[in-house]
């Protein structure tokens, strides 16, 4: 009886020992996760800093027309002393459709829906797949939910609406932090988002979608066609792209007077809606350290002494 004894207490006692290693084992790896957590968001706030000065004089130096040459999709790489890499890829962040110029207005309280920029969302969202009536219905959706009325559009939907779904919530009635929040809208769907999430974005303003004719690929010719809609073909916008010329246009109106765009008759809003700089930089880093990967994504506003980083995300995306 003594020996069971003794041998039932050891079972017990390695029992325990086993599961305070296991707990000890854990606690170390969440310490050690927390920790290259914590220096990846440091090291992602050194490297937009680096990239924020760099941007800036790029910027500065380009001098009222910025091309891509030298620094879009270049990655820019630093080295830490752990033997650990920082990677940042800059991108121009005002070339997408931005979501918050389906609402016109200088303040929160006064904010109505654009029939422009509807009529412009219309035309990328058709030369994507997605259907005119779907297409117009999220517009209106879209800029019910930024307007700062309580009276909705017949295609679109205010609070009432959105008390009668379960769960219920209520409209934003204000600007668009990200462009993700648009899966909150009446009407769209999770494939329809996805067609739609590579193409829009969610600027601080609702001005209308400041592209750069210098930085646009011909990959994005719906970008360019939308700013005419229904007049200017995605095959013509891409073919305007492709023979663009070496460092880019220096001046507007010689984009402008290409034979290709001869007769289309632009109003003055849209002359002036095409930039040929940038103003918003998109930036995806990645941070390598001790075997881990972390992604991390920021949108930068450069302005001559006042760039600052206008949004930060601890993914690749919101």
């Amino acid at each position: 009886m003594a020996l069971l004894t003794v041998l039932l207490l050891l079972a017990v006692i390695g029992v325990l020992m086993t599961t305070a290693l296991e707990t000890v084992s854990h606690a170390v790896h969440l310490a050690t996760n927390a920790r290259i957590s914590t220096q990846s968001r440091y090291y992602a706030g050194g490297i937009e800093l680096m990239a924020l000065h760099r941007l800036e004089a790029i910027a500065k130096a380009a001098d009222g027309h910025l091309s891509g040459d030298g620094w879009l999709g270049q990655p820019i790489v630093l080295e830490t002393t752990e033997g650990g890499k920082l990677i940042a890829i800059p991108s121009d962040g005002g070339n997408c459709f931005n979501l918050n110029s389906l609402a016109d207005g200088d303040r929160p309280d006064a904010l109505v829906a654009r029939p422009r920029g509807i009529a412009q969302f219309v035309a990328l969202a058709t030369s994507l797949g997605i259907a005119g009536a779907d297409a117009r219905r999220i517009a209106v959706g879209v800029a019910d939910w930024i307007d700062a009325d309580g009276v909705p559009d017949p295609l679109g939907g205010e609070d009432d609406s959105y008390r009668r779904l379960n769960p219920a919530y209520l409209p934003a009635n204000r600007l668009l932090a990200e462009a993700s929040e648009i899966r909150a809208v009446a009407g769209v769907t999770p494939a329809l988002y996805d067609l739609l999430r590579p193409w829009v974005c969610a600027l601080p303003t609702t001005d209308m979608s400041p592209v750069n004719l210098n930085t646009l690929q011909p990959s994005q010719a719906p970008l360019l066609a939308m700013i005419l809609p229904g007049r200017l073909s995605i095959d013509a916008a891409r073919q305007i792209l492709m023979q663009r010329p070496p460092g880019g246009w220096r001046d507007a109106l010689d984009f402008w007077r290409q034979e290709a765009l001869a007769g289309l008759k632009p109003s003055g809003q849209e002359l002036d809606q095409p930039k040929l700089t940038t103003r918003y930089f998109n930036l995806d880093i990645r941070t390598e350290q001790s075997g881990f990967v972390t992604r991390h994504s920021a949108l930068l506003d450069i302005l001559p002494g006042r760039s600052r980083i206008l949004l930060r995300r601890w993914t690749a995306d919101e």
